[in-house]
């Protein structure tokens, strides 16, 4: 099992991506602002759904190249940190994309649930973390990678439904105020691209002094 120290640095790293808005959040707070909290916590639902697949892919595949090649894994890791900066780049000059995603047409709670599965799935911000963020906690001195791996999977399954959940509910209660407050986009624009960047500069670090 991985080391205590290790454990809170997963939590702290996995917070701090949680809490700025990637694609799931995004979509997560355009239906709640769009049709109130019930659509907001269903997306939430749909989002962790799609993050189940992303925990089991990671466990399956990431242990299988982690046993067969370190050179192949420190290349995941490499890519995983460029495009992790190459996103918070992006950021900063990206468009409002609350606006673009709140002009969705309404829909009933059976399609927000298949949507936000989707989202998730294919979300490059998550499946992003499980292949380049969360391997750097997992020590095969200590066990089962398998195991690591799910259970650091769990705790982040545990962690995004809270966070989603609780911007689902700020968003269903604030929706109109969110809607038209240009300075809280551009904030969040900027605070996005400096957890990525910020993220990504990490990774990459960490990837060195594992060699």
């Amino acid at each position: 099992m991985p080391e205590l120290a290790n454990l809170s640095l997963f939590v702290t790293g996995s917070l701090a991506l949680l809490l700025v808005p990637g694609p799931a959040v995004l979509y997560i707070v355009a239906r709640s602002v769009d049709q109130g909290r019930k659509a907001g916590l269903v997306s939430v639902l749909g989002i962790e759904v799609g993050t189940l697949f992303h925990i089991a892919g990671a466990a399956l595949g990431l242990s299988a190249l982690l046993a067969s090649s370190a050179l192949l894994f420190d290349i995941v890791k490499y890519l995983g940190a460029a495009y992790l900066i190459y996103l918070g780049v992006r950021k900063f000059i990206a468009k409002d994309e609350l606006a673009e995603a709140n002009a969705q047409q309404r829909q009933n709670m059976r399609q927000i649930f298949k949507q936000g599965v989707v989202v998730n799935v294919l979300n490059p911000k998550t499946a992003l973390f499980f292949f380049a963020f969360l391997p750097q906690f997992v020590d095969p001195s200590r066990g089962s990678i398998v195991l690591q791996m799910l259970m650091l999977g769990a705790i982040f399954f545990l962690l995004a439904s809270t966070t989603d959940s609780l911007y689902a509910l700020l968003a269903g209660t604030f929706g109109g105020w969110l809607k038209g407050n240009a300075h809280f986009l551009r904030a969040r624009r900027y605070i996005t691209g400096s957890v990525y960047i910020g993220l990504g500069v990490t990774t990459a670090l960490s990837s060195s002094n594992n060699k």
